[in-house]
């Protein structure tokens, strides 16, 4: 499929998890900086140039991140609504180098499921120029919600 130039594309992403995890402590992982910035921002691979939090309604969260290549790649985030132990509903923009690649509305809900959490995550995005696209998209987020599986099986540290 050809992509005109300006073009935009719109997907819906829907995933679903269930951890072995409290509602509260996968919302926890969701809004502590330092636990985010491990599940969300490091890896292998990738070399996290900056991560700067502000988990509150309205607040922000920006990160840059380089692969082996020489194109930074940033993530700027406005958190439009929170509900502790619920729900999370941010717009955020993805660019590459200097281009914007997409804008997106990402809600994550969570609910008690047995003695753990079902998590919904749903992206609304439209994304630019057919940079990146849903594929990418919902890989990249498969991907992170793994590892976030990984973070909450770890022993809590106090």
């Amino acid at each position: 499929m050809t992509i005109a130039k300006n073009a935009v594309v719109h997907s819906t992403i829907t995933l679903e998890r269930t951890y072995a995890a409290t509602p509260e402590r996968v919302f926890a992982a969701w809004a502590d900086p330092k636990t985010k910035r491990r599940w969300f921002a490091e890896g292998e691979g990738w070399q996290v140039e900056a991560f700067e939090m502000d988990f509150r309604v309205g607040g922000v969260e920006h990160s840059r991140f380089r692969g082996s290549g020489e194109v930074v790649f940033g993530n700027d985030t406005i958190y439009q609504d929170i509900v502790p132990g619920q729900r999370i509903v941010s717009a955020y923009t993805m660019s590459a180098g200097e281009r914007r690649i997409s804008a997106s509305l990402a809600t994550v809900e969570m609910w008690p499921s047995g003695s753990g959490t079902r998590l919904v995550f749903t992206e609304q995005a439209a994304f630019f120029d057919g940079a990146d696209g849903a594929e990418m998209r919902e890989q990249g987020w498969r991907v992170l919600l793994g590892k976030l599986g990984e973070q909450l099986a770890a022993p809590q540290s106090s």
